[in-house]
């Protein structure tokens, strides 16, 4: 058994990921004023068909326009032998990339995606009663698809591994990147940036234990902090990794200490790429709009991106990316209508997985997500915030889906903490 000292840096990451919520629009009143400035003007068409995706501001502060671009020829990405049909990917996010999220992932463009992050010890006795078997779920419409690992012991992970392979998932991903406070503690997630010994064990007991043709990889951050000695730490896991056989390298480019505070360090993702031409390197950290995603990928020189709290609530990112990068223009955000249908979709999906009623605890928190692309958005997240059961959330939808409208592009807070791991 492991242990780990307070000692090694995770002491000095400061507490609780508080949400931040942006500021309201002002002078939302009824009769409804004009549309912002956020909203497109022209009118929007509601086709259930048809998924035209909204666009986050690619930095703090600024908004998104309707500007075409060149269009970009996109990177050929492969994780082992999987070949993915776009570099666009869903990152594992704690609490939210569920089955159904997933799914909503795949049917909107992402080219692969991960479950949330599962503690090794969960996986080995998790038993498959109608609360905890939605965690293993796997369906032939999600392929391929990765399952997330974490845990302090490298002795827990082979087992658990292979209980993830025998559930469906495609992939096995190691999480070395997770900065939540208690995770670290526990000497988890983004504490093995501390301890390379501890961690390319952890790798190469996953790789032993698993069939060659289940390609494993990591998710890493950019080291504990900036210190050199914690960059050192971070090449000498990570060249180890490779040398160890796994597939693909995910790099957030912020420290375990900045956790979601301050801009992701793209420099140093482009660096990593740099120092790994022939590897596959994923790049994630500050990708809340499809701009910014292609961005990445130019800017970089990254494989892919693994697009983690810009999803959230906004499935249509993915292809918006895609659109983008093939034609260069900037699709309008989805109207209400195409918001509505979305809501649906995602709901009923979460209910198939554990029921209607659990079903709107988890719904909500994506709803308030899903609000920012309401013209109205501060009156739809406290309606559905406040939603007790099934009947008064789809009170909410007749009340403030029932009208088409324009979409707004989802104003995001780029640098404010979120209660996700990623």
């Amino acid at each position: 058994m492991h242990t780990c000292s307070a000692s090694t840096g995770a002491s000095s990451v400061t507490s609780g990921l508080d949400l931040h919520p942006r500021s309201p629009d002002n002078g939302l009143v009824t009769p409804l004023r004009p549309l912002s400035a956020r909203c497109l003007v022209s009118a929007s068409v509601c086709k259930a068909d048809i998924v035209t995706p909204p666009l986050a501001p690619a930095r703090p502060g600024k908004l998104p326009t309707a500007a075409s671009v060149a269009p970009i020829a996109l990177p050929e990405l492969s994780i082992g032998g999987i070949a993915l049909e776009s570099p666009f990917l869903q990152a594992a996010l704690s609490g939210y990339s569920d089955w159904a999220m997933r799914v909503m992932a795949r049917r909107y463009g992402a080219a692969y995606s991960v479950c949330e992050v599962m503690l090794d010890r969960f996986v080995r006795e998790v038993k498959g009663t109608c609360r905890t078997r939605h965690h293993l779920m796997v369906t032939d419409e999600e392929h391929p698809v990765g399952a997330q690992l974490m845990g302090a012991d490298p002795a827990d992970f082979a087992p658990a591994a292979l209980r993830l392979a025998d559930a469906g998932f495609d992939v096995i991903d190691i999480n070395f990147g997770c900065p939540v406070k208690r995770v670290l503690g526990r000497c988890r997630g983004g504490y093995h940036l501390s301890q390379p010994s501890v961690a390319i064990e952890i790798i190469h007991r996953v790789r032993d234990a698993l069939p060659p043709a289940i390609p494993v990889t990591v998710k890493l951050r950019s080291g504990i902090n900036e210190s050199d000695e914690s960059r050192d730490r971070f090449f000498t896991i990570l060249r180890a990794a490779f040398d160890a056989g796994i597939a693909a390298a995910t790099v957030h480019g912020r420290t375990v200490e900045q956790r979601y505070n301050g801009p992701s360090n793209w420099e140093f993702l482009r660096h990593v790429k740099q120092q790994f031409p022939d590897r596959t390197i994923i790049g994630s950290g500050d990708l809340f709009s499809a701009d910014a995603c292609l961005r990445m990928l130019t800017e970089t020189g990254v494989d892919g991106v693994s697009i983690a709290r810009g999803a959230i609530g906004n499935p249509w990112i993915f292809q918006h990316a895609r659109v983008l990068a093939r034609d260069g223009i900037l699709s309008p955000p989805p109207s209400v209508h195409q918001q509505a249908h979305t809501l649906r979709e995602h709901f009923e999906l979460a209910a198939h997985a554990c029921g209607a009623q659990r079903a709107l605890a988890t719904m909500r928190k994506f709803a308030i997500k899903y609000a920012r692309s309401h013209p109205h958005h501060v009156h739809v997240r406290n309606a559905f915030a406040t939603a007790k059961n099934v009947d008064q959330w789809q009170a909410v939808l007749e009340k403030w889906y029932a009208a088409d409208a324009p979409g707004c592009y989802p104003l995001v807070n780029e640098v404010a903490p979120e209660r996700v791991v990623g």
